[in-house]
């Protein structure tokens, strides 16, 4: 018999079970990636509504189990993160770094690194820091849970760490310039992309400050972690197919400076 019990967690996604039902998955800090049933929680006065919402955190009570639905009763120090909720842009980074962690690891598996990891990406964005950027590393970092390894400290040849460098799938690793011609096949990426990524493999949220990014850079950067994702992860979430579609229409929705608008 399922125990009650209660764990902090993050609101992953729900979907309507019936008509006034909800399954709810929930990444929490203690028990991993927990599917829950929320009864009646389509009434108005139910008091579960704001603790479900999308980019939430709160400490969730409810019958856990380790096998199948576990049931949701009620929560307590909830905690949303308005602005991810709030901003479309903000909202589709937050909504891919949840589907990456949904797709990471299985049910129930007891990640608090993870958790601890995932939070605090989610709470930089939500306090204004760049998106794009803490996005970038988190896609870099959870790479390891999809069981995926990569040199990014030295030249896979030479071990040369300063200068210009690319990367290779040959070696899985980069590759120093001296050495390119090992590989005739490696990506041929943008050397300031691969400075970037080099980085973001093992920089901490705390130093993201000092990163200060040119558009064109993050295109860069955009485009090489794609190459990366589909040759060694080849995960397709829909949330990621709307971050690529944003840049077409993103320009539309933000507001007019007022001195390009008077020019």
């Amino acid at each position: 018999m399922a125990q009650v019990s209660e764990t902090k967690g993050l609101i992953l996604f729900s979907r309507d079970y019936k008509e006034k039902d909800k399954l709810i998955k929930i990444f929490t800090e203690s028990a991993g990636k927990v599917m829950f049933f929320a009864k009646g929680i389509h009434r108005p006065n139910n008091p579960l509504r704001s603790a479900v919402m999308p980019f939430t955190e709160a400490v969730y009570i409810g019958n856990l189990k380790k096998d199948g639905l576990s049931f949701l009763n009620s929560a307590k120090e909830i905690h949303p993160l308005r602005k991810l909720q709030e901003d479309i842009f903000l909202n589709a980074y937050g909504s891919y770094i949840l589907g990456l962690v949904d797709a990471a690891i299985d049910d129930h598996v007891y990640d608090p690194a993870l958790y601890g990891f995932t939070k605090q990406a989610l709470e930089l964005m939500d306090q204004g820091y760049d998106g794009e950027t803490i996005l970038n590393i988190f896609e870099l970092q959870i790479m390891q849970r999809f069981g995926v390894a990569l040199n990014w400290r030295a030249c896979s040849i030479c071990g040369k760490t300063t200068g210009a460098f690319d990367f290779s799938s040959k070696y899985s690793g980069v590759l120093c310039q001296d050495h390119w011609h090992m590989d005739e096949h490696r990506y041929h990426a943008d050397p300031r992309a691969i400075y970037f990524i080099r980085m973001f493999s093992t920089i901490s949220y705390d130093k993201i400050s000092s990163v200060n990014l040119k558009p064109e850079t993050k295109q860069a950067i955009r485009k090489t972690i794609d190459q990366l994702y589909e040759e060694y992860v080849g995960l397709h979430l829909k949330s990621k197919r709307f971050i690529d579609q944003m840049g077409e229409w993103q320009n539309m929705l933000k507001p007019l400076d007022p001195k390009n608008d008077a020019e």
